[in-house]
């Protein structure tokens, strides 16, 4: 058995736990240390603020989830003012061997590794994921998260994507009014405009105009807790539409990587989890023509492990996804 750190740093804040890995796997994660990246310059000053706090030295081996693409001899991070330069993680961190990977990818690897105790169901057959196939990853937050998980014979191998980023199609009149509300903003109007937190104001705003409102639209923040409270009928209505249209969106990428499970992932994934399941969301997820049938057999479910980051930046360390 062997213990690393484990680490998944995001744009407000920074997350460390210590990992015990053995045979590939992540065997236990200890109870996370989280830290605002406002008050550590640097993710050294963090890690060492960590240490302190276990009071010990930490193990010299890492998996470290980031925020941002990986590739490079610098990553900055939006939202955060860090920099972060992968040629010395080693030298700065002390540590001999490391994972590094994208946020989006680690929840990959967690979604591969965990048991069915951490998934609850959302919609189709109420059966497992697949041992042999791909699983789509979708995960609403600040932006919209896709990975493609594939198991085969025991295996198991992660493909971060920019999923997100596909062209968003609309499927009835409103959602035609929202895409041309936006159209006016955007050259470009991405999936990741609506289905996501900052998306909900986007179709709170066009809903209002469609009704003829003239709204005081809050923060994103403020709009997702009236939202989930149903105080306000178009908060709640512009909910169920940005549901719907996750379920479209999960549907497309189910249908694009060619998936035989599909996993919801994300802190508003476990937020909307009750209103998923009266919204419509499973509907649009079926609802692709003449494939129909083949996605009501596709099982929906969704990840309800609380640091999905951490484990699966331990798991993609556990692989060997790291340096030699």
């Amino acid at each position: 058995m062997t213990e690393i750190v484990a680490v998944d740093i995001g744009g407000t804040h920074a997350r460390f736990a210590l990992a015990e890995v053995d045979g590939g796997r992540v065997l236990h994660l200890s109870e996370p240390v989280t830290l605002k990246t406002a008050e550590h310059p640097s993710l050294q000053l963090a890690w060492e603020h960590f240490a302190a706090e276990v009071g010990r030295p930490l193990p010299d081996k890492a998996g470290i989830a980031v925020a941002s693409p990986v590739g490079g001899e610098v990553i900055k991070l939006t939202n955060n003012p860090w920099i972060i330069r992968p040629s010395l993680i080693g030298e700065r961190l002390g540590v001999s061997s490391y994972a590094l990977v994208n946020d989006f990818g680690a929840v990959g690897h967690a979604v591969a590794q965990m048991g069915s105790e951490h998934f609850r169901h959302l919609s189709g057959p109420e059966v497992s994921l697949p041992d042999n196939g791909v699983i789509s990853v979708v995960g609403p937050g600040t932006g919209l998260g896709v990975a493609q998980v594939l198991r085969r014979d025991g295996h198991y191998f992660v493909s971060e994507t920019e999923g997100g980023h596909i062209d968003f199609a609309p499927l009835d009149r409103i959602e035609d009014a929202i895409l041309d509300r936006l159209r006016k903003r955007y050259r470009r109007v991405s999936v990741e405009r609506i289905v996501s937190g900052p998306g909900l104001v986007n179709i709170y705003e066009a809903l209002a105009e469609i009704e003829g409102k003239a709204v005081h639209v809050p923060d994103d923040k403020t709009l997702w807790t009236t939202a989930l409270a149903g105080t306000d009928s178009l908060a709640s209505a512009a909910l169920d539409r940005f549901c719907q249209c996750l379920g479209a969106a999960a549907g497309d990428f189910a249908l694009a990587q060619g998936a035989q499970g599909v996993v919801i992932a994300g802190g508003l994934g476990l937020r909307i989890a009750d209103t998923i399941h009266r919204s419509g969301f499973a509907e649009r997820f079926r609802a692709k023509g003449r494939f129909e049938s083949m996605m009501a057999a596709i099982p929906v479910k969704q990840i309800t492990h609380p640091e999905p980051g951490l484990y699966g930046a331990a798991a993609a360390w556990a692989i060997g996804a790291h340096p030699s």
